[in-house]
């Protein structure tokens, strides 16, 4: 009977440390979401832009200091607040929106300090093509919302890619920079 007792209580504490350990599911809030890209323009300015259809989902064990994360931005979106401009960006020459409708970044690996994290490790396609990107976290926090009555994560990040690894390469022979600048402010709501 001790024995029996014994292996109950071992078993009941193994499932709730599983409990305890399971991931939570958020949905992106698209409200609070958004990728935007910089990249230099000659050196005078910095032309920006963002993508602003997007979705996906996050899976997120603050416990178990991990997660993943599915997001998909819609290229036809890209803004930068000038038609003319946003239709170059969609057409053949830039994002080829006709043809790769969607980027997508997508990542099972968190870094943590603690309970916040401090990058995610991913990859990214666009264009058809997947490259590894780290998303560093500038910073992330979770909180209660007061008027969602749920719980949010989420923070802001920020990565420098070399556009040239994903074929796009307009403007490179005329001097525009391979380096593009990524600040992703994302936030998710518990579900």
């Amino acid at each position: 009977m001790r024995k029996s007792l014994f292996s109950l209580a071992a078993i009941a504490t193994l499932a709730a440390s599983a409990v305890q350990a399971a991931p939570a599911a958020y949905a992106i809030d698209p409200t609070h979401t958004f990728a935007t890209f910089e990249i230099s323009h000659f050196g005078a300015t910095v032309n920006r832009g963002r993508f602003d259809k997007k979705e996906g989902t996050v899976q997120f064990d603050k416990a178990g200091k991990s997660g993943k994360v599915d997001i998909s931005f819609d290229i036809a979106s890209v803004n930068t607040g000038t038609a003319a401009f946003d239709k170059h960006l969609q057409s053949a020459d830039i994002f080829d929106a006709a043809k790769h409708p969607t980027a997508q970044f997508v990542s099972d690996k968190f870094h943590f300090n603690g309970d916040k994290v401090t990058s995610v490790d991913g990859k990214l396609t666009l264009l058809g093509k997947t490259q590894p990107i780290t998303l560093k976290a500038n910073q992330f926090a979770c909180y209660d919302s007061p008027m969602l009555k749920r719980e949010v994560c989420g923070g802001d990040f920020e990565a420098t890619i070399d556009r040239t690894a994903f074929g796009l390469n307009y403007g490179v022979d005329w001097g525009f920079p391979k380096n593009v600048r990524l600040v992703v402010q994302i936030e998710a709501v518990k579900q």
